[in-house]
């Protein structure tokens, strides 16, 4: 009778045994978050595992990065998934990312069961330091883009000019997107950047997106910026109308867009080599004056060159010392030509907008060195665009001037205060 209770006792062990690790297989081989979470809930250690919506202690987890030649089949070729079904993944997943979007350096991560199988549950690409893709392999394709986390936090910074801005705001570790969006996007219409003076200053209020609480994400907005040029004050700030559709504008503090007509560079962050300058004179043509009836911005060899302003590309050709060049015709007023081109992004009848790429840098036609000519016409004769007063923007509405100037004024004051 002894005998037969203990060997009673041992079967429904036994049974109990199997069925938790049974239990534990399936939940390690499927691919459902909530059965995930259902794990993890007894354990603390299991929680601090989890990414991507994942339970990583119930995985075996490969970690890699897009290498150049790779393709999203053939990683996938690469890890025992194979055609047709790569193309059965492809299909299913292509309404939710492009396959032929991969690009090189970025992380992806492969999870597969604990139970030895050489075939991925899923995969997993960081598309950028905030959103990724998960595409699943299991009873079901499913794939779906997700985002992680994000801390937002307000910074403030200030400089004086000692030589260039890049230079000043590179020496406090500012982030290099800070740099660009002052000088391209806020101030790109204003303030001419290859003209400034020692002793200019700058102040700024931005904010800043942090992924896990310390990996810096990017830039979220600048919220305020002021600088002074030349003894004069230009404040910047970002206000939303709700004609607007989601989009900012920069106004100064008297609701004034900072934005102009036509961009002061055709080329980001570039360098003025030679200026509009009708009595320069060459050595190499016996020190004659030949008049340069443009604005020489240097850059290397591929740099994008930028429509500065609305227009349709009336002349798109290669001929004679102008090499490779592109010209647009903004009004009836305004037209302006780009000259030395590597390559024609555009043709005849085009409508291009501000900012648009519209050819490469390079050194067609007669030229000693990689750089785009810009010609500036006005009423069909060429002129000098930093001696133009070129027009503005559209002003903000003045049904939105009391609540921009309630908006503005706390920022005004905080941007005031700031000090080195």
């Amino acid at each position: 009778m002894k005998l037969k209770i203990n060997s009673t006792l041992f079967k429904t062990k036994f049974f109990l045994y199997a069925l938790v690790i049974g239990l534990t297989l399936y939940l390690v081989k499927s691919c459902s978050s909530d059965n995930l979470e259902m794990t993890s809930i007894n354990s603390s250690i299991l929680l601090e595992n989890n990414k991507f919506g994942y339970n990583f202690n119930n995985y075996k987890v490969v970690y890699d990065t897009v290498r150049k030649g790779d393709s999203f089949g053939e990683i996938l070729e690469n890890n025992q998934l194979f055609y047709p079904k790569i193309h059965h993944i492809a299909e299913q997943t292509k309404t939710v990312f492009d396959i032929r979007q991969f690009r090189i350096g970025n992380p992806y991560v492969l999870l597969f069961s604990k139970d030895n199988s050489a075939t991925p549950l899923a995969f997993i690409y960081e598309e950028n330091k905030i959103e990724y893709l998960v595409v699943e392999f299991c009873d079901t394709i499913k794939a779906y883009k997700e985002s992680k986390p994000v801390k937002v936090v307000e910074r403030e910074a200030f400089g004086v000019i000692e030589n260039t801005l890049s230079e000043t705001m590179e020496a406090q570790g500012l982030p290099a997107q800070l740099i660009y969006d002052m000088s391209d996007d806020i101030y790109a219409w204003t303030i001419d950047f290859f003209r400034l003076q020692k002793g200019d200053n700058f102040k700024v209020i931005y904010k800043q997106r942090f992924v896990e609480d310390s990996i810096y994400a990017g830039i979220e907005t600048i919220e305020a910026a002021y600088f002074q040029h030349k003894g004069e004050i230009i404040y910047a700030f970002n206000y939303l109308t709700k004609d607007s559709k989601n989009s900012t504008d920069y106004y100064d503090d008297s609701g004034k867009s900072l934005q102009k007509a036509f961009l002061k560079s055709p080329i980001k962050y570039s360098r003025i080599s030679s200026r509009y300058n009708l009595k320069r004179r060459i050595k190499l043509y016996g020190n004659r004056v030949r008049a340069h009836k443009g604005t020489d911005f240097a850059a290397v060899v591929g740099t994008p060159i930028l429509a500065t302003a609305n227009g349709t590309v009336v002349e798109s050709a290669r001929r004679g010392g102008n090499g490779n060049y592109v010209k647009i015709r903004h009004n009836a007023t305004y037209s302006t030509q780009y000259l030395h081109m590597s390559r024609r992004l555009v043709k005849v009848g085009d409508f291009v907008k501000q900012g648009d790429v519209i050819g490469k840098v390079g050194m067609t036609g007669n030229t000693s060195g990689p750089h785009v000519c810009y010609r500036f016409w006005k009423n069909g004769r060429q002129v000098d665009p930093f001696r133009q007063k070129l027009p503005d923007a559209k002003a903000l509405s003045n049904k939105y001037k009391s609540d921009f100037l309630n908006y503005i004024a706390p920022l005004k004051q905080q941007l005031d205060s700031i000090n080195q």
